[in-house]
């Protein structure tokens, strides 16, 4: 099994740490392509821990919040969990958060 940067499940191993089928797993995949994006070499699935903490949440809000799977969708992204970012915007989000920690500092240096 090819190894990168972290472990990876194969799809069994990933249905028993879930406590969902592999079908289950397989259709999630398709609806959530956002959030749940296994590595694949050739037809294998290489889970990441990653995708087991989405997995796991979207199992919490279909199955114990009884949300649908739209429901499950907006919640992750209106929530701001689990969004994907294009490189375009990472930039202006970084700046974003230098400012706000500068003052935050500024705050700090001033209560001294």
């Amino acid at each position: 099994m090819a190894r990168r940067q972290g472990k990876y499940y194969r799809i069994g191993e990933a249905s028993r740490i879930t406590g969902l089928e592999p079908h289950v797993l397989r259709y999630w995949e398709k609806e959530f392509s956002r959030e749940i994006r296994p590595h694949r070499i050739g037809r294998q699935r290489l889970y990441r821990e990653a995708d087991l903490k989405v997995i796991k949440r979207i199992k919490t809000l279909l199955y114990d919040e009884g949300l649908t799977i739209a429901g499950a969708k907006r919640k992750l992204r209106n929530k701001g969990e689990y969004i994907s970012f294009k490189k375009k915007d990472c930039k202006s989000i970084l700046l974003q958060i230098k400012q706000e920690l500068q003052e935050i500092l500024e705050i700090l240096d001033r209560s001294k």
